[in-house]
């Protein structure tokens, strides 16, 4: 064999090589014995198979974060085409049976054949199958395409195709749609080209694998914040979102852009000047964008993006703007003679500001693919430049406006003066590092190494007498905090410090507050938050974790705030055997387990489903579980439904309406086949008209001879159950074992579910599950707990205190902007941003005392 030949064989074997469910090697994979080791040790991944190897280096984590991650690479694509004034709009919907759709009116991704990808693969290659199977392949890194954009890398969508069960996408685009699906990242077939339209953009259409992320199930909450957040930054676009699980969206455009912005973070705030100073300006390639008003808040909160990107960890755009507001400050408060005694610094002119700072750098310098921080030297310069003429123009033009600004940095800086002499009181009174003078109602313990020692504030003395009955003395330390502590958010510093309960906990974790702390000298390695479950106990954390914030935020950065979380089940198992459980699905899938144990499926005929082949027919089951239940909210029945597969035993996934008639149909070549045929068209009159208002070319299109208005409806769940149908098939069981039949003659059930003594008839595979769980609860004494303050100190001690059963939830500031805000709009002076945020989540909540 000659050797090109040889390698293109060798490289397709191992892009080719299996890959358990479990994203470990197969049982026929070469293990590598450490005292033999050789170049067939060596293995080479394809992209596919490295991105589904190790997800966390592509999206960060496969938590719900990474999974939020995929939509934002989808989006911020369409995006892109917004800031190189190709889309004006784009719409996100969550679809019934948990996919996603992203659409926007861009250019398309082109789909004719791609030169270079069809010479170096040997085959025809469209470009739209490269940008969706190929990474390191787009067109961000020529800036012909896109001056500035969000995605560098060339690695975004495919990454979101590689991480999905299946994906699909449509493109609008030269007169026709074209599509493309993909399972697991390999295309299913080629690009096909369907039927004519006058529209232009990319519809993205995909569904998370649940093989690589643990939860599937996306936040309603979290998209809606990014998606206004891009609305806000794209000032003229137009950001559709609905949920269809929950049938709640909104639309987001905003004319005044960051302006508005500002104006919506200040909403629960009183403003100290009315106006929102925006400074606009283009130099060196940078374009720049800085909205900023001051309030009455005592905070700052600063959101700082690149190309649309969320920089949390700010860079040199945030640096040039600090130095820019305090160097101007300073100039106008000498040149008009108001600092006296005491000169603002930096920190003191950053208080009430809220500002927003958007810039487009062409070549922005990012510390890796997750985008955090900037480092590109040269802006620094332009924003520091830019932002002080424009600041120092807006002072000597508002007289007014600057007096209130200097005078607001002023009162800041006394209070700062008062806070410190009141730091000051408090060392001399009770010096927390000497190791003496701590607070007399904490029950501290007897190891003094800091790493593994921990202390619980409790709500209430009752409570802490609970808790110091069940602590282990060793490491862990009770503080009981009696009553609501002050709000740290409405009141100045030193007000917040002459606060018994604040005295008490600054006193016992001893690192210090505000710019004064140093959490290597904390006393405590993990600070942890216990309060019962209802609403005073909610208020308690709250005002808890806003002091944390405010006054301690270094602590909760490095991770060391926990939130105590009691177990929802305590399971006993006999005398001895007992355990606890976190939530409904872990109950729910350690009762599948137990069932699982050495029960059967019998079927009328004899056979018999055990052992491993039941466990992957159960697996199959609760894959298809919510895509059925999605597919009868719609008003379509499993078993009329039935009735329209067609012979490959494929379920219809199109519904087209044309009139009073229906049509359905299994594929998209069959329904193009249809449109085609019948001379129909999916666009309305107002869609047409638009279309023909703006071409690409500026040129009016064709005219067309009048259709027929054809309304299409996919369901995406149908897919899921189609998939889940060919693995039933491999069982030999059909789409009819899930219909409950009427048997007429006998009242013996078509199936039975065998453990050990016990036996039980089932009418149709989808009970199986319920059946097996139903089993494995058998034997088992469940108790499901009701808070935090019902608990005595054995259950507080087994649940709460214990290392090896308890549950800790991490407080960390991911998003110390959303932070900002949740705590402005909960605890700030307005009620009427208070009152909106109770009626949009009143319905969430689950625990009320009324």
């Amino acid at each position: 064999m000659a050797p090109r030949a040889a390698y293109k064989e060798l490289s397709g074997r191992l892009r080719n090589k299996r890959m358990t469910d479990e994203n470990k090697p197969a049982d026929d994979e070469i293990s590598i014995d450490a005292s033999n080791y050789n170049s067939e040790d060596l293995k080479h991944l394809s992209d596919m198979e490295h991105v589904r190897e190790r997800p966390g280096m592509y999206i960060g984590d496969t938590t719900l974060k990474g999974l939020h991650h995929l939509v934002y690479e989808v989006v911020d694509n369409s995006i892109d085409e917004v800031m190189a004034d190709y889309a004006k709009s784009v719409s996100v919907q969550i679809n019934s049976d948990g996919s996603v759709t992203v659409i926007d009116d861009g250019r398309g991704i082109p789909t004719s054949k791609h030169e270079q990808l069809s010479l170096e693969m040997d085959r025809e290659v469209s470009t739209l199958e490269g940008v969706m199977t190929v990474l390191k392949f787009g067109g961000k890194f020529e800036k012909k395409a896109y001056e500035t954009s969000g995605g560098l890398h060339g690695v975004g969508v495919t990454v979101v195709n590689f991480l999905s069960q299946w994906c699909e996408v449509e493109v609008y685009r030269d007169g026709h749609v074209w599509t493309q699906s993909y399972e697991r990242g390999v295309a299913t077939g080629l690009v096909v080209k369907g039927h004519a339209t006058q529209k232009r953009g990319t519809k993205t259409t995909f569904k998370p694998d649940g093989s690589i992320f643990p939860n599937v199930k996306f936040n309603f909450d979290t998209l809606y914040k990014r998606l206004q957040e891009l609305a806000f930054l794209n000032s003229g676009v137009r950001i559709k979102y609905l949920d269809e699980r929950i049938n709640e969206g909104d639309e987001f455009y905003y004319e005044r852009g960051i302006v508005e912005f500002v104006e919506h973070l200040n909403r629960a705030s009183d403003a100290v000047h009315p106006d929102v100073l925006l400074v606009e300006e283009s130099r060196d390639g940078v374009k720049l964008q800085v909205a900023l008003q001051y309030s009455t808040e005592y905070t700052e909160n600063v959101q700082s993006y690149v190309n649309n990107i969320h920089t949390i960890e700010g860079g040199t755009h945030v640096s040039g703007f600090r130095s820019a507001l305090t160097r101007t400050l300073n100039n106008y408060g000498k040149k008009e003679n108001m600092f006296k005694d005491l000169a603002p610094t930096g920190d003191d002119f950053r208080e009430g500001l809220t500002a927003v700072i958007s810039i487009r750098v062409p070549h922005p310098q990012f510390e890796g693919q997750t985008k955090t921080k900037l480092g590109n030297s040269e802006v620094e310069g332009i924003v520091n430049a830019t932002l002080g003429e424009a600041l120092q123009k807006y002072l000597e033009e508002n007289p007014k406006n600057a007096r209130l600004i200097i005078k607001k940095g002023l009162i800041a800086c006394e209070a700062r003066e008062a806070a410190r002499k009141a730091k000051d009181l408090l060392r001399k009174r009770k010096d927390a590092l000497s190791g003496g003078g701590l607070p007399g109602k904490l029950r501290d313990c007897i190891s003094n190494k800091m790493e593994e020692c921990e202390v619980y504030l409790v709500e209430g003395d009752s409570a802490g007498g609970s808790a110091e009955g069940g602590r282990y003395r060793d490491f862990q330390a009770i503080l009981p905090l009696r009553g609501k502590i002050i709000n740290a958010y409405k009141s100045r510093e030193d007000k917040v410090l002459a606060n018994e309960e604040v005295q008490s906990m600054i006193q016992a974790i001893g690192c210090g507050i505000g710019l004064d702390q140093d959490i290597s000298k904390r006393r405590y390695n993990k600070i942890i938050i216990m309060t019962d479950a209802d609403v005073d106990g909610s208020h308690i954390r709250t005002l808890l974790l806003c002091f944390f914030y405010r006054q301690m935020y270094h602590l909760v950065a490095g991770g060391h705030v926990y939130l105590a979380q009691p177990p929802l089940f305590r399971v006993l198992r006999g005398k001895s055997n007992r355990y606890y459980v976190q939530s409904e699905e872990e109950m729910k899938t350690q009762l599948l387990e137990r069932g699982l144990s050495d029960s059967w499926l019998e079927m009328e005929n004899g056979r018999r489903v055990d052992g491993t082949e039941m466990r992957k027919l159960c697996e199959a089951l609760s894959a298809m579980e919510e895509a059925l239940i999605a597919l009868e909210r719609r008003g379509v029945g499993l078993k009329a439904h039935a009735a329209r597969m067609d012979q490959e035993l494929r379920l219809p996934v199109f519904l087209v309406t044309v009139g009073n008639d229906f049509h359905w149909f299994q594929s998209r070549d069959a329904l193009e086949a249809f449109l085609e045929k019948e001379n129909l068209t999916t666009e309305t009159k107002a869609e047409l008209e638009a279309s023909a208002a703006e071409t690409p070319d500026g040129t009016p299109p064709v005219e067309e001879e009048e259709r027929l208005l054809a309304h299409i409806v996919e369901m995406h769940e149908v897919k899921t159950i189609n998939s889940g149908l060919k693995q039933l098939a491999e069982f030999g069981f059909s789409i009819q074992d899930l219909i409950p039949e009427e048997r007429t003659g006998s009242t013996d059930s078509k199936f039975h579910l065998n453990r050990e003594e016990n036996r039980s008839g089932i009418d149709d595979l989808r009970a199986l599950l319920p059946a097996i769980r139903a089993a494995g609860e058998k034997g088992m004494q469940v108790t499901r707990f009701k808070g935090l303050g019902e608990m005595n100190p054995e259950e507080l001690r087994e649940t709460t205190l214990n290392r090896d059963n308890r549950t800790l939830v991490q407080v960390s500031l991911t998003d110390a902007a959303a932070a900002d805000e949740m705590f402005r709009v909960l605890m700030g002076d307005k009620v009427e941003p208070r009152r909106k945020f109770i009626e949009k989540h009143a319905l969430e909540v689950r625990n009320l005392d009324v």
